[in-house]
């Protein structure tokens, strides 16, 4: 007997339908619905194009045969693969009583965005930090062509449906970001987020690279967020909403060890810090305020050490790595670390007018406004989500 593979439970969630109303649609029983989709049936042609006909897509995003791998496709990089020397040399030289870790292939998230599919490398060191993160596909070998601008790469998806599935592809530096996962995934929308700073998020945004863009950039004339540089970076229409507000300020060791009291600290020889990349919303609050103390850059120990995101820089002053660093609450209590408030920010969504019907941004947006999601979010550190789906601009 042939195994067949199903996928109709999660087109069937996503499109927002019940088993009666989709087996209605394929002019079937629900009972006769209810045992395809948990496999103890098996479709007929006409039944199975019927449900594909109901869901909107075709008779092989639902179907496959159990054993058949998915199938190449083709996609975009939108990231450089990174290349680990280390590990390379390690695998060549070798050492008594260990061996090296195995070469894994260039595994991928896949993003369909604006009717082009986009290939973002997963970051090694971010899922090394933090955990393994879960890839949608793995590149081909030898498939990358260098000589076309975006580069394309073939991608062999782990589970053809999954990547079939609406996708949110979502950028920022917002930690918090991850809680919208479970909440998206359950209904019938796949999650990609990428942590990147306010700057690189919006203009990866600009180039069509996501749906969504979250950024906390001060205007320096008006003292206003995000509203100015949004205009400055994105070509299109697009709308800001508003995700919270929180706190950000310098992430010290447990107890304060340093005694640290205030940025004027940062000068001490004694003091090593984790900064943020130039273009995040952190770099920025420490440059304005050393400027404001009179205190050049060079003075500050570590000012070049550049850690990626919030719970990076928490990391690396609880290992001991730095003293301090400019992060928001939340990553501070995430880690058990003391915290000085340096100033109240608003973090913004960018989302392009062209995307607002897209399934995934109807699905964030329908969050944004319920009372259970906006608790789960206050519950953390810092964060006011009083304005949480407010619009601040539409352009």
């Amino acid at each position: 007997m042939v195994s067949l593979r199903n996928n109709l439970r999660r087109h069937r969630v996503a499109a927002g339908l019940s088993q009666q109303e989709l087996a209605q649609r394929a002019g079937i029983s629900r009972q006769a619905y209810a045992a395809l989709e948990s496999g103890k049936a098996t479709p007929s042609t006409l039944v199975g194009l019927r449900l594909a006909r109901g869901l909107n897509t075709n008779v092989e995003a639902l179907f496959s045969l159990a054993d058949e791998p998915p199938k190449a496709v083709q996609a975009e990089l939108v990231a450089p693969l990174e290349v680990n020397k280390d590990s390379e040399k390690g695998s060549k030289e070798g050492s008594k009583g260990a061996r090296a870790a195995t070469q894994t292939p260039h595994m991928v998230k896949l993003m369909p965005v604006g009717g082009r599919l986009l290939a973002r490398p997963l970051a090694s060191s971010i899922g090394a930090r933090y955990g393994l993160v879960e890839a949608d596909g793995v590149i081909v070998p030898g498939s990358q062509t260098s000589r076309e601008s975006p580069a394309r790469v073939e991608v062999r998806p782990f589970d053809a449906g999954a990547v079939q599935m609406p996708c949110l592809s979502l950028l920022g530096c917002d930690p918090a970001m991850v809680l919208l996962e479970t909440s998206l995934r359950q209904r019938g929308v796949r999650l990609v987020w990428q942590e990147e700073s306010s700057y690189e998020a919006l203009v990866a945004l600009s180039r069509g690279e996501a749906h969504v863009s979250g950024c906390h950039l001060r205007d320096q004339a008006t003292g206003r967020y995000n509203v100015s540089w949004t205009q400055r970076l994105l070509p299109f229409p697009y709308t800001l909403v508003t995700f919270a507000a929180w706190q950000q300020g310098l992430i010290i060791g447990r107890g304060n060890p340093k005694d640290i009291s205030g940025t004027e600290h940062l000068a001490r020889t004694d003091v090593t810090i984790a900064n943020r990349p130039l273009g995040s919303g952190s770099r920025d609050l420490l440059d304005r305020l050393l400027e404001t103390q009179g205190i050049p850059s060079q003075q500050v120990q570590g000012y070049q050490r550049e850690f990626q995101g919030h719970l990076e820089v928490a990391a690396a002053v609880a290992s001991g790595q730095a003293d301090a660093g400019v992060a928001v609450e939340a990553a501070a209590s995430a880690l058990g670390l003391d915290f000085l408030p340096l100033e109240e920010e608003r973090y913004d969504l960018a989302i392009p007018n062209h995307f607002l019907d897209e399934p995934g941004v109807q699905a964030l947006l329908d969050l944004l406004v319920l009372p259970g999601f906006s608790r789960r979010i206050e519950s953390l550190a810092g964060y006011d989500v009083s304005s949480m789906g407010t619009t601040v601009s539409l352009n």
